[in-house]
């Protein structure tokens, strides 16, 4: 059964403050296997003018995907089936780096809900702000929700 079209633009609340740590972030890192010191090295990160560590791009994704999930994908009035969703696309714009210290929050929009051979797709933009509400990154996440086998062949 498609997604409820009327979702399209609904925002939901900022999530609760995320505290980056630098352990977090080189954690991180260590798992791309990206040595960059910028990212475990205070002095690295110093020395290209920034206060403290900052973090691989990707790292906005742990917050923006852990609200998208807490928020929409768990919305009953949404009525996503997660059990058959798959993530299809993922990208990030970002007005600075994310840095030891911050402390983010996270707001969810629900972009667009297209229905193609029986699939929903869903466009989540996750607006990331600091604590001073100045914006740092906007994560854009396309979930796809593959249709049940009885569903395509209808669409056929």
């Amino acid at each position: 059964m498609a997604l409820d079209q009327s979702f399209v633009g609904r925002t939901y609340p900022p999530t609760a403050a995320y505290e980056v740590g630098r352990e977090k972030i080189r954690e991180f890192a260590e798992s791309l296997g990206d040595a960059n010191p910028v990212y475990t090295d205070p002095g690295a990160a110093w020395d290209l003018g920034y206060p403290d560590v900052i973090a691989p791009p990707t790292f906005i994704f742990t917050i923006t995907f852990k609200a998208a999930g807490k928020q929409v994908v768990e919305d009953p009035q949404l009525g996503l089936d997660y059990s058959r969703v798959v993530h299809g696309d993922q990208r990030f714009e970002y007005t600075r780096p994310v840095r030891a210290g911050d402390r983010l929050k996270v707001t969810s929009i629900i972009d667009s809900i297209k229905s193609l051979a029986g699939n929903d797709i869903l466009s989540v933009r996750g607006e990331v702000h600091d604590e001073a509400g100045d914006h740092v990154a906007t994560s854009f996440t396309t979930l796809v929700a593959r249709a049940a086998d009885a569903e395509v062949e209808e669409s056929r």
